[in-house]
């Protein structure tokens, strides 16, 4: 049994090195490794002939098209008999193959995942960010490493599956974003077996800032919208949370506007309450991330950052779930004429 590790790349040479770095580590010796370079203006060509030597990498250029179709590129010019999806902003344990590996030697599947953590080289807003997407105080799910689910949807940043099952299905759609969970429906649907792996985890840089982070969360809202269309049913309460809460906040925040405008007009102790009473339910909210961050990750400065962070997660979801919401929903455009921008650059 062999494996291809997928990788589609776009303008991240430094990460390609990370990641083929960690490769070289496995103990697991039967893969090889496939970059396929989605019209990068910096490239990663020569980080990639530097392990030449150490790995069996293939690399590949093609004009941009985004990561789904990149993947499914890959896929053609593979040979394992298993493909491996990764992100080129993961770092592989040492075990990581030879977890994959006991799994589906002691019990074969289809299709498969595991969840991501956060390495101790990551920067302070890595480390945050990472906080605020594992955290049962955000929506933090199966990548906390939950491992009691009905239905396990893998996510493109650690996703396998059996090469049979991928050409059957024709690979990753060409979803703008959420690609990847609009594959992990189809997988299902189709009446494949998918599990989560627990031991084949990955380090997960994500985002280097708090703004690309929005962008990103920005469009997986946009994602849960796209694909409730595509699989009607697929969206539970988990999903409106988000949106709840950005609602929640801005309404919070305009009646503590109200409150203080009626302040300059009346007696100011009588309008008090209804400026500073909206404040408490956010306040509250950010001293628990602040607490439950700064023990998990024992640092005060990434407990605060995860406030932010926190924010930027919910309601970045929030906002471009509502978005697409209007435009699909309501004004009744179909999925690209909603969304006519390119993000994947």
């Amino acid at each position: 049994m062999n494996y291809s590790i997928i990788v589609p790349v776009y303008n991240r040479p430094d990460e390609v090195d990370e990641l083929l770095a960690s490769l070289t580590r496995q103990a697991y010796p039967d893969f090889e490794v496939v970059i396929v370079e989605d019209g990068s203006t910096v490239p990663c060509k020569e980080v990639c002939d530097k392990y030449a030597d150490k790995l069996p990498v293939r690399y590949f250029m093609k004009p941009n098209s985004g990561p789904g179709q990149s993947r499914n590129y890959g896929a053609e010019k593979s040979n394992g008999d298993y493909l491996i999806i990764l992100d080129s902003d993961v770092v592989l344990p040492d075990g990581y193959l030879a977890a994959v590996d006991k799994e589906l030697q002691a019990n074969p599947c289809d299709a498969f995942g595991g969840a991501d953590a956060s390495h101790p080289s990551f920067t302070p807003v890595q480390k945050a960010i990472s906080y605020s997407m594992t955290s049962f105080f955000t929506t933090g799910g199966i990548r906390g490493g939950k491992k009691k689910l009905d239905k396990f949807y893998p996510r493109s940043y650690n996703m396998g599956i059996r090469r049979e099952v991928y050409q059957q299905l024709g690979g990753f759609s060409k979803m703008r974003f959420g690609e990847d969970i609009d594959f992990s429906y189809r997988i299902v649907e189709a009446g494949y077996e998918c599990r989560l792996f627990p031991d084949a985890w990955v380090w997960h840089k994500r985002r280097t800032d708090l703004k690309k982070f929005f962008r990103q969360v920005y469009n997986s809202g946009i994602a849960r919208i796209n694909l409730e269309k595509r699989h009607p049913g697929t969206m539970k309460l988990v999903h409106l949370l988000p949106m709840v809460f950005t609602v929640g906040v801005i309404a919070l925040i305009l009646i503590s506007a109200v409150g203080r405008v009626l302040m300059e007009y009346d007696d100011v102790y009588k309008w008090l309450w209804l400026f500073a009473l909206p404040w408490l339910p956010i306040l509250l909210y950010s001293t628990l991330i602040f607490a439950d961050s700064t023990a998990k990750n024992r640092s005060v400065k990434i407990g605060f950052i995860s406030i932010g962070a926190a924010f930027v997660q919910l309601m970045g979801y929030g906002f471009g779930f509502i978005e697409a919401w209007w435009k699909r929903c309501v004004l009744g455009k179909d999925e690209f004429q909603a969304f006519e921008k390119t993000f994947y650059k």
